[in-house]
């Protein structure tokens, strides 16, 4: 019997080592192997050519270049959790499957969650700078002086997977959690949990200390936390976003930590990455960081090995565990 034909896999970004050489392996795989971001023209061939596209949240698949896509493409296995880069609409109208990759970065993404909160509420990077220019002079009794997080109520916008591995980290340091959901959790989670359900965001954002957006982003989070929303919050307030860029009102949020009107921000993601304000740049009450939410070589290869499992099940035929079938919040 003749060989079965493997399906033509078009990878937009490099991934590790392991992960390639699988798919080498298992399809007829396009690599890209100086993990130069594909322009328009690239991922337009792409979807021409490919029966499984392997795309990342950098790559814009919207409904212009699923109508370029080719009869073969029947498969778009995103090489990670977040889908907003994705035309779910256009791409089920065309009876194209799309899946992701979720759990494999709960732990990575809770672990800098925990560690922006930590970072922009002691001032880890103002004194780290302090060290590198040479000016620090010494210990003093009122030198960089933070805030003890302890006892301080953590809002969660977003009670998910990675949401719900914050809470757990951050009750381990002493903080009470509240949370907003579209849907209320399971009582047991809320117990385990220990924490308190607010129906109203705008009521839980006027009574945190810290608050952390761990929400998709989706049409109906896009700037959820808008200008008018972030005035809810109090001047001692921190708020931290490892979700999108897009669920915040940037300009707004800079405006506010400007002015003082709140303590400051651990931000790894942006509205308009890889573009970020200027104006952010030049905050002493602001942790940057390059969208490195998920950045651990155990999560990118879990990252990939879900990606394997995602085609070789469709490809056989049967439903891929990981089917999108609706963003959640």
């Amino acid at each position: 019997m003749p060989e079965k034909k493997k399906p033509v896999v078009v990878v937009t970004r490099k991934l590790p080592d392991v992960i390639e050489t699988r798919m080498m392996e298992l399809f007829d795989t396009r690599l890209n192997h100086d993990d130069t971001p594909p322009g328009p023209s690239e991922l337009i061939e792409a979807v021409k050519t490919a029966d499984v596209l392997v795309p990342t949240v950098t790559d814009r698949i919207d409904a212009r270049l699923l109508s370029q896509a080719g009869p073969n493409l029947r498969l778009i296995a995103s090489f990670g959790t977040g889908v907003d880069h994705i035309d779910l609409k256009t791409a089920r109208q065309r009876g194209i499957t799309v899946t992701n990759t979720p759990g494999v970065l709960t732990e990575d993404t809770a672990d800098m969650t925990m560690a922006l909160l930590l970072a922009v509420s002691r001032r880890l990077s103002e004194g780290e700078r302090l060290v590198r220019s040479g000016d620090w002079k010494g210990w003093g009794p009122t030198t960089m002086l933070g805030h003890r997080i302890w006892g301080k109520r953590l809002g969660i916008v977003g009670l998910g997977r990675i949401g719900q591995a914050l809470a757990k980290r951050a009750r381990g340091f002493g903080l009470s959690i509240h949370y907003h959901n579209r849907r209320r959790v399971h009582p047991e989670i809320e117990g385990e949990l220990e924490a308190t359900y607010w129906e109203s965001l705008d009521q839980m954002l006027a009574r945190m200390d810290i608050l952390s957006i761990n929400c998709p982003h989706t049409p109906a989070t896009y700037h959820l936390l808008s200008a008018r929303r972030l005035q809810l919050l109090r001047p001692h307030c921190y708020i931290v976003n490892t979700s999108r860029g897009e669920v915040v009102d940037e300009n707004a949020l800079t405006r506010m930590l400007q002015k003082g009107e709140l303590a400051g921000a651990g931000l790894d993601v942006f509205e308009h990455e890889p573009a970020v304000n200027p104006k952010l740049l030049t905050l002493d009450n602001v942790v940057l960081l390059p969208h490195m939410g998920s950045a651990t070589i155990e999560g990118r290869i879990d990252m990939g090995e879900k990606v394997i499992i995602n085609i070789k099940t469709f490809i056989d035929g049967h439903a891929p565990p990981d089917r999108v079938l609706e963003a959640m919040f």
